[in-house]
């Protein structure tokens, strides 16, 4: 597995993901927001609020890419480029940037494949689920002879 070898996730999104790919070794420092997986939150250093974080305590967990998300933390991320780390932005808005978001992370982490099996996994149930809610749609008859429904 290739990669970045020391990942800070500024979003808990990104440390979700990189639990589920298996890469969660290469993570050292997480959000404060993070609760899932519960054990990153027991394990990781926490380095960072949402739209609040520390340059310092980033910098002590010597990452060699920081993977954030939205405007929101822009400020920071411009910090922390020019304390020369790498940093990628996220700003995922809907069900096809989340799944973007997870192959990226993946492969940012060099665990692309299992990051394809995991949106492939995710996809497959985002399908199972709007196939259950089309076939249970509610028909409405309106009588046009009646004002009532």
């Amino acid at each position: 597995m290739s990669g970045a070898q020391r990942i800070a996730a500024l979003s808990t999104e990104a440390v979700e993901t990189l639990y589920l790919i298996g890469a969660q070794d290469r993570l050292v420092g997480i959000s404060g927001f993070t609760v899932h997986p519960p054990e990153a939150r027991r394990e990781k250093p926490k380095v960072s609020g949402y739209s609040s974080a520390q340059l310092e305590r980033i910098l002590a967990v010597r990452p060699d890419l920081v993977i954030a998300f939205s405007d929101m933390q822009a400020d920071l991320c411009a910090q922390l480029v020019r304390a020369g780390l790498e940093v990628h932005v996220f700003n995922q808005r809907d069900l096809a940037g989340m799944l973007r978001m997870v192959r990226t992370v993946g492969a940012l982490a060099g665990a692309a494949a299992a990051a394809k099996a995991l949106a492939a996994d995710l996809q497959a149930r985002l399908d199972s689920a709007a196939a259950q809610v089309h076939a249970r749609r509610p028909r409405v008859w309106l009588d046009r002879k009646s004002t009532r429904l």
